[in-house]
């Protein structure tokens, strides 16, 4: 009987290859199965009641299998008021034990007849006025005759005695329909429901409702609530598939379900295996139920770029007489949304004349519509008119219209993002009347949105967006509304694309606000975590912040760890969400490239590479999906050549190399295939990369800076002054980023030299960011290094003062102290005589390393420090005078045995 009761049906199929017929041999198939199992069961029963026929719960076991037998053959020949073999054979428990309160339960349960339901249950209280599962069937019962004032007094009842019960928690979600319980309410009631809905297999298991009904109450719902994306809604629908698979409902839920979570070749799969369903009902169907599910895999086919199959089922409903009246009259705004698919998909075909008659037929039957009906229709209206007829016609449109119909903050909203690409402001009058109509804090913040962007837009030039304007507006509305998500997740956009300031991802973790909570975003706005998670990435690429590894330049930097770890409760709450797992590899590659690659992150990453590239998303030819699977194969790639195989890296940039993107994109795919080949030593095919980047060009400049160190690091022939150029036209119109930009150029060309041993070069190109930045401490380091060794090879004292003066900025520039710095300029400061700045920059340098990064070559320098001071009495306070000359060239023999120079000073020391 356990096994009639949960037995599966599972697709045999791919979903998109059903048909009608397959899909009714499949239901058939399932119901055989479960029908045998549940005839055996009645059959094993019935031999038990011969060889004891006083033993009262045999009777009701029978019923029950005999009941399962009936619902899987759909026997409704019998009416109501005949006696049904279940019913008689309850009756005969009851014959033997009248005293047996679940006896009555089990009764109400079988019987169709309201008022037998009724008194049996009543009678079962009568002998036990603690039975749970009595008072949940009564306050069932009160329900569905629209009692409710008792219906809430049962499932009150039912609750203080069992609150483990799952009826009552259902019946209390049933008030999302009347008014009483909000939405979320609801959903939260009818999801503890499912989540404790009986396993052990007794009496009230038969008894209580089937669980795929609880299930697709909770997918229901969901709907309402805007649930449907979560992974408890997702696996409830799916088990209610698996569990009720004849009725349509369960099948259009999944469609939905799958629809809210982006995946719309399952929802379309899925609303055609409800069509199927409705078909092989042997009840009555509501022609409002096939319409609904057609609408819905209209729908779903237009969002999946197939607007042929969209169009074909519109036109199959206007053929099956389900005009635009008809449609109004059964389904409330559903007609409109039918509409609104057709003449969307009609202009993703190009058919703009075809997509406007059935506008202006949407447009006709405004005024007829319920408010809301008329606000969707309106800014439906509005935005296709836009797209078709171009924002001339479309304001001129916009402005014939009724006055009454933009009484709407929807509308409001339509027409404030057409005006704020109308350079005239023609609609000015109709937005500030609508405006009024905004009544959330949530609409209000929504508008402030687009009056900066408005602003954006206005005050910019040609090729630049006046992002000061805009960003000043948004300050404003911040201080207004401090917890709006929204306007502090515009603010880090236009932050972050904003030219004039550079190196502001910081921005962004300071801006933003990561709660567990902020999981459920609005369509097209990131997440709290999404942009902590690339500021951090971001900020990696400008400088790293572990330093264990290497040392922070970058004053203002995001810390990683607390976004990856963000990340990583968010794909442990949302397994399929691609975009976190996407982020997560990202953050995961800083973090291994920051710490040399080791082979535990190495691992971990090509993990997830491996799982990302196996979603469907990937699979999907938009920007988006080739960007994502653009950046994942370079990930991949990466890790291959960094960990030796040279193979498998090449592989994987090839896979990117072949993506349809833009060409400043490929770019990089070839920049890596160049690095690949450069390292196996195919220096053939390396250059045949590099000539290929030449001509792809790319519009970030860290692209050609990186081309450019491949070109003096592999000795390729130079590409005359393409580097030049490409920086100058790239830096155009970056204001004070253009400094910046022209810095890190001269940078590398100073490290080039400083590589080739071209110091006096180096030099020159060193000097010129020095003079373009002023916060910068790596770059005062690679100077003062370069002037240093000009200095020490020629004798310039001159050389030797501009190496003092950079070191000293680095010193002072950077965030924290970096190591190295303070050792050069101790050494430059004593080549000018001047001992008690040899001694300071000495003790400086021991405070800028971490105790267990500190090199031999440290300790020995402290042992010269420690000798200078021997005879002062004072010198036990300073950290040369921890230990003795002896220990501390001890303690550098002991870091770094293999340098012959400690070795040479021991002997003079004992």
């Amino acid at each position: 009987l356990t096994y009639a009761q949960v037995f599966p049906w599972t697709e045999e199929s791919q979903s998109l290859e059903y048909n009608a017929e397959t899909f009714k041999k499949s239901i058939y198939s399932w119901k055989n199965t479960c029908g045998l199992a549940a005839i055996s069961a009645r059959n094993s029963y019935q031999r038990a009641l011969h060889l004891a026929p006083w033993q009262a719960n045999i009777y009701i076991d029978i019923a029950i299998s005999s009941n399962l037998i009936s619902s899987f053959n759909q026997d409704n020949t019998l009416d109501k008021c005949t006696w049904k073999l279940p019913e008689k054979l309850t009756l005969g428990a009851l014959a033997l034990e009248g005293e047996n309160s679940e006896f009555w339960v089990a009764l109400s349960c079988l019987s169709e007849c309201n008022a037998l339901k009724q008194h049996s249950l009543i009678r079962g209280l009568q002998l036990d006025v603690s039975l749970a599962y009595a008072w949940a069937y009564l306050g069932k019962l009160y329900r569905e005759e629209n009692e409710k004032k008792l219906a809430r007094q049962a499932f009150d009842c039912a609750r203080g005695i069992d609150p483990s019960l799952a009826l009552p928690w259902a019946g209390m979600s049933a008030d999302a329909h009347t008014g009483d319980s909000t939405p979320d309410d609801a959903f939260e009631s009818c999801l503890r429901a499912v989540e404790i809905f009986p396993v052990s297999v007794d009496i009230t298991f038969y008894a209580l409702p089937k669980l795929a009904e609880f299930q697709i109450g909770l997918a229901k719902l969901a709907l309402l609530s805007g649930n449907l994306s979560s992974s408890q809604v997702f696996g409830a629908i799916q088990q209610a598939v698996q569990r009720a698979p004849h009725y349509h409902e369960s099948h259009n839920l999944n469609g939905l379900v799958h629809e809210a979570r982006m995946q719309f070749q399952a929802a379309i799969a899925s609303y055609r295996l409800a069509r199927y369903a409705i078909n092989i009902s042997l009840g009555t169907v509501l022609k409002s139920h096939l319409k609904d599910i057609s609408t819905n895999l209209a729908r779903s086919l237009s969002k999946a770029g197939n607007a042929i199959g969209a169009v074909q089922e519109c036109e199959d409903l206007k053929k099956e007489g389900f005009n635009y009246i008809d449609i109004w009259l059964l389904s409330g705004m559903l007609d409109a949304e039918g509409l609104q698919i057709y003449a969307f998909s009609l202009w993703q075909l190009g058919e703009n004349d075809l997509a406007l008659s059935v506008t202006r037929a949407l447009a006709a039957s405004v005024s007829t519509m319920d408010g809301i009906s008329a606000a969707v229709s309106v800014s439906f209206i509005c935005r296709l008119l836009y797209y078709i007829s171009g924002p001339d016609l479309a304001i001129g449109s916009i402005l014939k219209m009724p006055k009454e119909f933009f009484h709407s903050s929807k509308i409001s909203f339509i027409v404030s993002a057409i005006n704020a690409l109308d350079q005239n402001n023609r609609l000015e009058s109709i937005i500030s009347s609508s405006r009024y109509f905004l009544a959330s804090q949530e609409e209000i913040t929504g508008m402030h949105y687009l009056i900066a962007l408005s602003k954006l837009i206005k005050h910019g030039t040609k090729h630049h967006l006046g992002f000061q304007n805009g960003v000043n507006h948004l300050r404003k509305a911040l201080h207004m509304y401090p917890n709006s998500m929204l306007i502090r997740y515009i603010l880090i956009l236009a932050g972050n694309f904003w030219n004039e300031v550079w190196g502001n991802s910081h921005v962004s973790s300071r801006c933003s606000i990561v709660d567990d909570s902020d999981s459920k975003n609005k369509e097209g706005l990131k997440s709290a975590w999404e942009i902590s998670s690339a500021g951090a990435v971001a900020c990696h690429a400008i400088g790293n912040s572990e330093p264990r590894f290497s040392f922070p330049t970058c004053s203002c930097q995001c810390t990683s760890s607390g976004a990856m770890q963000e990340l990583q409760k968010c794909l442990r709450r949302e397994p399929w969400n691609h975009n976190a797992r996407y982020l997560l590899i990202l953050n995961l590659l800083q973090k291994a490239r920051e710490e040399r690659f080791p082979v535990n992150i190495c691992i971990v990453l090509e993990r997830l590479i491996s799982v990302a590239l196996s979603n469907e998303f990937y699979s999907g030819k938009e920007a988006i999906c080739q960007y994502q699977k653009f950046q994942i194969y370079l990930c991949a790639s990466e890790i291959l050549l960094q960990r030796g195989n040279i193979m498998g890296c090449i592989d994987q940039a090839k896979n990117a190399s072949v993506l349809s993107l833009p060409d400043s994109f490929q770019f990089f795919g070839h920049l890596l295939l160049c690095r690949a080949y450069a390292a196996e030593g195919n220096l053939k095919f390396s250059k045949e990369e590099y000539e290929r980047c030449l001509e792809l060009k790319t519009d970030f400049l860290v692209g050609w800076l990186c081309l450019k160190l491949m070109e003096s690091q592999y000795e390729e022939q130079p590409a005359s002054n393409i580097f030049e150029l490409a920086f100058k036209e790239g830096s155009e119109g970056r204001n004070n980023s253009w400094n910046m930009w022209m810095a890190v150029y001269s940078l590398g060309m100073g490290l080039i030299c400083l590589w080739n041993q071209d110091f006096l070069s180096a030099e020159e190109f060193l000097e010129q960011p020095c003079s373009l930045t002023s916060a910068e401490s790596c770059i005062f380091l690679c100077h003062g290094v370069a002037s240093m060794e000009i200095a020490r090879r020629y004798h310039d004292s001159q050389f030797l003062s501009s190496a003092i003066r950079s070191l000293s900025k680095a010193h002072i520039t950077s965030s924290v102290p970096i190591p190295i710095v303070s050792a050069l300029l101790a050494q430059a400061e004593g080549s000018t005589g001047s001992r008690k700045k040899w001694e300071r920059n000495l003790r400086l340098e021991w405070f800028s390393w971490p105790p267990e990064m500190r090199p031999a070559e440290l300790f020995f320098q402290m042992h010269l420090l420690a000798r200078q001071i021997a005879s002062e009495s004072d010198s036990s306070s300073r950290v040369e005078g921890w230990q003795s000359p002896l220990q501390w060239v001890l303690r550098a023999i002991h870091t770094n045995p293999s340098d012959l120079r400690y070795w040479k000073v021991l002997p003079k020391l004992l």
